[in-house]
């Protein structure tokens, strides 16, 4: 098949939204929505009021009788809520997720795709990260139900996707192996989701997506080739200097002075290896100017993913006041990104933007009150009696060591469930105080305004695209 040549990454919580996706997905390019958290976001959105009606228009669609509905007495608040006023929680995921939490995440991932995909013809993707495993397959079914054309995964080693996108497109029943820490030897523990018992009935067969792997070197992309449980259609070969998670260095972690991991030789996709798989693949970190798009077009890739210059740009779910100052640090020569050892709980590297007022400041970070009411980045771990429980290395450092973790695991550590969704305006009130925001963002975040027109301060997704390709005006 005829793939996309340009890529927008899957970035944040609904920083790639349904309307970025959209905008360059109607140019023939794979606009991506960001699969992380849905159930938080449409939640919220229906909580403040949904002003324009699109999170309703789409549950219309929803083809299960009786969902929407559900979904819509549970979070629909009329007008919106007071300002200031805290948002309802959702249930956080667990190995086995209710009913009502299902349901919320099988929708929300419907209507994103579904508002992505509305009004053209181009395709769509999602991206998901593996490291978040105990929503994968309602989310996945979601977004299959909503004619989700792509499903792009990285932040783990996916294998299990693949053959659980089959299942899932047959209407039969999926799992995925969850890891449990402290497992005893020839204990096994799944997430598990059936269509047949969501649909109450023989479901749908659904169209199978494309599935492409996010990785970082020749020897992950040849180990999902060969070994994974169904049929893996390409790979996006990301780089070190992309933003969000990033794959931590081969061999012993080494910082520099000012604290960051230090990638090496060993860290440097071996692309003809990766060539070598025959599967299209794409480049991606700092592949966003046309001359790079010619380099990755040169060396045998059918593309780039580009997500930095995306995020900042009019139809991202960021904040404005904070895309406008991000693109004024990157004018005036002062924006800065930290690649962060420990503040994801994934323990993968994290690239955090160095954003005023955000939980990049020290000040702010340490005034916020460690909390976790949203559990998306929680581990499991055997208890003493058999049972499994949740932590996570963000939440209280006495609720952390009480469940057997190590202190030590918890210094660092921020809130990503809880920062990312405020970065997009949806962050969580609590005594009147807002939830500060945490930016990520790769390393060109440093030269946006390359994108900007004399005497503005803000660019459009086609801006991108027509740069990307040679054709801007």
């Amino acid at each position: 098949m005829q793939h996309p040549v340009i890529i927008q990454g899957g970035m944040g919580v609904a920083v790639s939204n349904w309307r970025l996706a959209r905008a360059v997905s109607r140019l023939g390019e794979l606009g991506v929505i960001s699969g992380t958290a849905l159930a938080i976001i449409l939640a919220r959105r229906l909580q403040a009021g949904d002003l324009e009606g699109d999170m309703r228009r789409a549950l219309e669609h929803f083809p299960l009788p009786g969902v929407a509905g559900r979904v819509l007495a549970d979070y629909y608040v009329p007008g919106g809520k007071e300002p200031g006023a805290p948002f309802v929680l959702t249930a956080m995921p667990a190995l086995q997720m209710g009913a009502a939490l299902t349901e919320l995440t099988v929708a929300a991932n419907f209507v994103e795709v579904f508002l992505a995909k509305a009004g053209h013809t181009g395709v769509v993707g999602i991206n998901l990260l593996e490291k978040i495993q105990f929503p994968t397959l309602p989310s996945l079914y979601g977004a299959m139900l909503a004619g989700v054309d792509y499903v792009l995964m990285g932040a783990g080693i996916p294998r299990a996707i693949p053959g659980a996108l089959d299942r899932l497109a047959a209407g039969e029943p999926a799992e995925l192996r969850i890891e449990v820490e402290g497992a005893l030897p020839g204990e096994e523990f799944a997430a598990r989701f059936d269509p047949r018992a969501f649909w109450g009935g023989q479901p749908p067969s659904l169209r199978r997506p494309q599935f492409l792997a996010i990785v970082a070197s020749a020897t992950l992309a040849m180990t999902l080739a060969r070994k994974s449980t169904g049929r893996v259609d390409g790979f996006v070969v990301e780089g070190d200097v992309a933003g969000g998670h990033n794959a931590p260095p081969r061999g012993p972690l080494q910082l520099t002075p000012g604290g960051e991991p230090i990638y090496g030789p060993r860290d440097v996709p071996d692309l003809p290896k990766i060539k070598e798989l025959g599967l299209p693949f794409w480049l991606a970190g700092s592949y966003a100017r046309p001359e790079k798009l010619a380099e990755a077009l040169r060396l045998g890739a059918t593309g780039i993913q580009v997500g930095t210059v995306f995020a900042f740009c009019d139809e991202s779910g960021i904040e404005p006041e904070i895309k406008r100052r991000v693109i004024a640090a990157g004018r005036a020569g002062t924006a800065g990104v930290f690649t962060d050892p420990v503040a994801s709980p994934t323990g993968f590297p994290f690239k955090v933007a160095a954003v005023a007022g955000t939980l990049s400041d020290p000040d702010v970070y340490a005034a916020r009150e460690r909390i976790c009411d949203l559990g998306y980045l929680r581990h499991a771990y055997r208890k003493a009696d058999g049972s499994v429980g949740y932590r996570c290395a963000s939440e209280p450092v006495d609720d952390y060591v009480r469940k057997g973790g190590n202190a030590a695991d918890t210094v660092g550590r921020k809130c990503l469930c809880n920062g990312l969704p405020a970065t997009v305006g949806l962050g969580q009130w609590r005594g009147g105080v807002p939830e500060p925001a945490l930016v990520t963002a790769g390393d060109e975040v440093s030269d946006l305004a390359r994108l900007v027109q004399a005497g503005e301060e803000r660019y459009a997704a086609a801006d991108v695209v027509h740069y990307l390709r040679g054709t801007a005006g």
